[in-house]
């Protein structure tokens, strides 16, 4: 545990006992949304991001450790574990180095040291690296026999040993990799026989390019990379080879005779047929994986604000699946998304039957008190909404458009069909622009992240570290806005702090069979669902009306004694409490500290008493697109467009202007000043107004600017 805390504390400077009872909760299965909201007394009140890092750090932890146990059984059957290499096997802090030691005892494939080495010429190699002999031919005479026919072929071969003995030097592997840190350049040339190939076009910048790679943007690396996956253009890593040649001679030449001529060629060998391949590679692995990590970062911060996007709420809710020659698919909902009829219409070409649309339009709307309308922001999007925009509604109807983004994924997908087993793709599709119009996030959880496109090169990079971050955020947000234990579907119910996806079908199984939950005990009778699952879980499971108004709150129910003390000391019941700001003022909350909680909690408590059960999202807003604005051959230089911002990277943000094609603000027009993060100056699905700065018809790209 000592070894764990230190590694910890030397990557996050956090203090050693926030570190510790962290640990602990973790090894105890807690998870954590619930550590950093209900045991802040034992964390030293970290966050969600602090305590994020502490897992990554402890992962990275084991995998060491895991590796050091493999390495050391590896060399003790070799019998070749020293006490001295032990020590350092032990010590070391890094994968890295590791590998360094390693690398002499790894059993690989059949090297020409090996072969040398099997022809007796180690000895001579020894001789040579002693720099002590001074006719060193005469000596290498005497290893003229067998395989080998010639001096020059038993120096060769002592070259091959000592080549290999350098390639093992952890100091020399170190002083390559400082200069591939500091001056590496990474360039590009295109294939020629790929230079005119239609796919390769837009990879065309890269077909000649050279760049620091210290300094290489992750988008920028990443598409460097797909382009050569794709064999479009062939990437080499450089430094400066005499520079680095004369490094390690200074290392290892100390005499001026002609043992120091052979091992100048051996380290010329070492260098170009060892070193720099093994270490150019590992270099160019290392700035992947920091692309990986900056690409995934955006991917994360775009996932969270997509997900905790604005809901309309519990409305009745009329979705559209807009669509030209197949026509335009409309579902109507009830207040909780459950599908009440569907049917196609045909106001656009071929058929045209725009009056007949509009009318069944109006009556659906009438029939089913339909709140607000829902349009899928794919083709026929803008003709779709200009049609409804001309309908005279009986009640007031809100009329907004919907990201189609992954929809046709969820269509397609097991979730859809258990869900609708008796509709079709296009059915369940208008479904889901309806539900992401209620609950962005109860109906986004239910498509894999990857798909909801809100991303940069999200298929180039590491899918595993991907997959996991996602998880994550899905999960960070799914329990900070908490879930209606009676309404949510099984995809919602899994990312719930503590259930997972078997509990979760347990939950649903439940509660179809015996109605809906009336408290939060009662969670206790699910099948499989014990004590564990419960103090991890109930709190973010929400029952809406429940007997028990704390069953509503983000208040743990290991809390609810306490907040019934705090009404019984003010002559209240727990009721007269919620939302009553005045009475809760009065709480002296030191009374109730104990061992276990502290103030931090207690005024967790106090504040969600106030605004119980308070959604942290935004409502969802109106918003309405340039009607004149139709296809990219509307868009003028210096128009001022209203938009929606759809995609965010690191290099600046893509914004719907209404048309097949999105604008691109690029950082140097997001503001007057230096932008070092984008997401500080726009956020996903920000309604904005831009300038149009330049249209590339030909290429379909806009370049646009943030208009203040």
């Amino acid at each position: 545990m000592n070894q764990l805390l230190q590694y910890i504390i030397s990557h996050t400077q956090l203090s050693e006992v926030s570190i510790k009872n962290t640990v602990e909760l973790l090894n105890e299965d807690c998870t954590i949304p619930f550590i950093s909201r209900y045991r802040k007394e034992r964390t030293g009140n970290l966050d969600e991001v602090q305590i994020g890092d502490i897992v990554k750090f402890k992962e990275q932890f084991e995998t060491l450790e895991k590796r050091k146990v493999t390495i050391l059984k590896a060399l003790e059957e070799q019998e070749v574990l020293t006490s001295e290499l032990k020590q350092k096997i032990k010590a070391t802090q890094d994968l890295t180095t590791l590998e360094d030691l390693y690398l002499p005892f790894k059993k690989s494939r059949k090297t020409k040291a090996e072969t040398a080495r099997q022809n007796g010429l180690e000895p001579l190699a020894k001789i040579i690296m002693s720099q002590n002999a001074n006719d060193i031919e005469s000596v290498a005479y005497k290893y003229v026999k067998g395989e080998i026919k010639s001096v020059e072929d038993a120096l060769e071969g002592a070259r091959h040993i000592i080549s290999e003995w350098i390639n093992e030097r952890p100091d020399i592997r170190n002083n390559i990799r400082q200069q591939l840190e500091r001056f590496a350049m990474i360039s590009t040339k295109v294939v020629k026989t790929k230079a005119e190939d239609e796919n390769a076009q837009k990879f065309r910048d890269y077909f000649e390019w050279e760049e620091a790679l210290s300094r290489i943007p992750s988008h920028r690396l990443l598409a460097i990379l797909r382009a050569e996956s794709e064999g479009f253009i062939k990437v080499k890593i450089e430094i400066d080879d005499e520079k680095a040649l004369t490094k390690i001679e200074d290392r290892i030449i100390r005499s001026h005779n002609d043992c120091s001529e052979q091992i100048r060629i051996a380290i010329q060998d070492a260098y170009k047929r060892l070193l720099l391949p093994s270490l150019s590679n590992e270099a160019l692995q290392n700035a992947k994986t920091k692309a990986d990590e900056a690409a995934i970062s955006v991917f994360a911060k775009n996932l969270k604000q997509l997900l905790l996007g604005s809901p309309l709420g519990e409305k009745r809710v009329l979705a559209i699946d807009p669509g030209f020659r197949t026509g335009c698919k409309v579902v109507c909902l009830d207040a909780q998304g459950g599908l009440l009829y569907n049917e196609t219409i045909y106001p656009h070409p071929p058929k045209s039957d725009t009056m007949g649309a509009m009318k069944k339009l109006s009556s659906l709307t009438e029939a089913y008190q339909i709140e607000a309308i829902a349009i899928g922001n794919g083709t026929a999007s803008r003709e779709t909404e200009a049609v409804i925009r001309k309908i005279h509604f009986k009640n007031d109807v809100q009329v907004f458009v919907v990201s189609e983004a992954g929809v046709s994924i969820y269509s397609a997908s097991k979730i859809a069909r258990d869900e609708f087993p008796n509709y079709d793709v296009t059915v369940r599709g208008s479904v889901s622009i309806g539900r992401r119009l209620q609950d962005p996030l109860a109906e986004l959880v239910k498509i894999d992240a990857k798909s909801i496109g809100v991303g940069q090169y999200q298929h180039d990079v590491d899918q595993t570290k991907l997959k996991k971050e996602l998880d994550v955020v899905v999960e960070s947000c799914v329990n900070a806005v908490g879930v209606n234990l009676n309404t949510a579907s099984t995809s919602l119910l899994s990312y719930v702090s503590g259930i997972g996806p078997k509990l979760a079908e347990n939950i649903v199984a439940y509660r179809d069979e015996n109605g809906a939950f009336t408290s939060r005990n009662e969670i206790k009778k699910v099948p499989r669902l014990g004590g564990k699952a419960f103090e991890q879980g109930a709190v973010f499971l929400r029952i809406k009306e429940a007997k028990n108004p704390l069953d509503d709150s983000a208040v743990h129910p290991e809390s609810y004694a306490i907040v019934e003390k705090m009404a019984k000391d003010l002559g209240k019941h727990v009721s007269d409490l919620i939302g009553n700001k005045d009475q809760l003022q009065k709480i002296d909350l030191k009374k109730y500290c104990t061992e276990t909680v502290g103030l931090p909690t207690l005024q967790d408590i106090i504040n969600e008493l106030e605004k119980p059960g308070l959604d942290i999202r935004e409502q969802a807003k109106v918003f309405t697109f340039n009607q004149n604005i139709k296809t990219i051959n509307d868009l003028k230089e210096g128009q001022l467009l209203p938009g929606i911002v759809n995609n965010i990277t690191n290099f600046g943000c893509f914004v719907d202007v209404g048309i097949k094609e999105s604008g691109l603000i690029h950082v140097s027009n997001l503001s007057d000043s230096f932008v070092k993060d984008v997401n500080e100056h726009v956020s996903l699905h920000q309604q904005v107004i831009v300038k149009v700065l330049e249209v590339d018809v030909q290429r379909k790209r806009i370049q646009l600017k943030l208009h203040k």
